[in-house]
């Protein structure tokens, strides 16, 4: 990792920063709305987000969050995982997501899940050299409901 990146805590003052990269990624949200789904999600200790920072600005950030469900054990589960394009093979991404498997190792899981698209091919190479293998091909399905 390079030296001059740190990994800490996300504040809801990163919530800019946070949907400027989310932006960046496909994934578009409104600063606004990053800003108020930031304190319940950081007031839950079930879910961590942790941002990687580099000469004072965010230039990367990760969620995880625990996962319990019927079908599977305990585990947990990366709900994003996003490095500046610009910034990206500095190993952010690497410290990000150590951070991540380090909140979830202390918390007693023994496994982590990550999803990713079908055509982020980049960052299927990413976890395949993490350590993590491919167990599944899904598609998401959604609707909205009124």
């Amino acid at each position: 990792m390079d030296p001059g990146i740190s990994i800490c805590s996300a504040e809801v003052g990163d919530a800019d920063a946070i949907a400027r990269l989310s932006g960046e990624l496909g994934y578009p949200v409104e600063v606004g709305d990053a800003a108020a789904r930031l304190p319940a999600i950081l007031g839950d200790n079930s879910h961590s987000v942790l941002v990687a920072v580099a000469d004072g600005q965010v230039v990367g950030w990760i969620h995880v969050r625990d996962s319990l469900l019927i079908q599977e054990p305990p585990g947990a589960e990366l709900g994003g995982l996003i490095v500046a394009e610009g910034g990206r093979g500095a190993g952010s991404g690497r410290a990000l997501l150590a951070a991540a498997e380090g909140w979830a190792q202390s918390r007693g899981h023994h496994s982590m899940r990550v999803r990713s698209r079908t055509t982020r091919c980049d960052a299927h190479r990413f976890y395949l050299n993490a350590g993590y293998r491919q167990v599944k091909a899904s598609l998401v399905f959604e609707k909205q409901l009124k």
